[in-house]
């Protein structure tokens, strides 16, 4: 039957390799400031992206999941369809090297480059998008703690949304806290 293989060690090659494609190609397809080049960059290596692009090869019937995973629905999980895909790159940089990896980022990522991916929502707005997309109550924000002086206070803040989960962040203002807390749901439920 051989050995079984875990592909987490592609995975952290491929997301490393991924990384650096996008940044190289955005870097070459715009004059964007460093902010919005790294927006994009985030929104184009998001567990979300990547799972579609994941989708959009036709990768979930060629995975091998254990019976657990596919009782749980595990082929359409975005947070492993986009692990897969990671490591599908991470096992073509080591087949064909940097190009060969390079090539095949640029050809499955070029509609969601297109498409303009993470030019322009803002983590909160996005969140409230995607509950009201699926059907959940609207994302709720509290503060957690407030530590330090006035001058350089640091918020915790926590956003939930009603039968998904919670994520927490901290920041230099209660906006701040409240978007990253965004980012990280998204990151992790999204």
């Amino acid at each position: 039957m051989g050995s079984q293989r875990d592909y987490q060690r592609l995975e952290f090659l491929g997301d490393r390799v991924l990384g650096l494609v996008i940044a190289e190609w955005l870097h070459e397809a715009s004059n964007a400031s460093e902010g919005k080049l790294s927006q994009r960059l985030n929104a184009l290596v998001s567990r979300e992206t990547c799972a579609g692009v994941a989708r959009t090869i036709g990768l979930p019937p060629h995975m091998r999941l254990g019976k657990q995973a596919r009782d749980d629905g595990g082929a359409g999980s975005d947070n492993i369809l986009g692990d897969v895909m990671e490591a599908l790159i991470g096992a073509q940089f080591v087949e064909r090297g940097y190009d060969g990896a390079r090539t095949m980022v640029r050809k499955l990522w070029a509609a969601p480059m297109t498409a303009g991916a993470g030019q322009s929502k803002h983590p909160k707005a996005a969140l409230q998008e995607w509950a009201a997309g699926n059907r959940r109550k609207p994302p709720e924000y509290a503060i957690v703690s407030r530590d330090g002086p006035d001058h350089a206070a640091t918020f915790t803040v926590r956003v939930a949304v009603k039968n998904v989960g919670e994520a927490e962040a901290r920041g230099s203002s209660k906006q701040e806290a409240e978007t990253l807390a965004a980012r990280a749901f998204m990151e992790q439920y999204g």
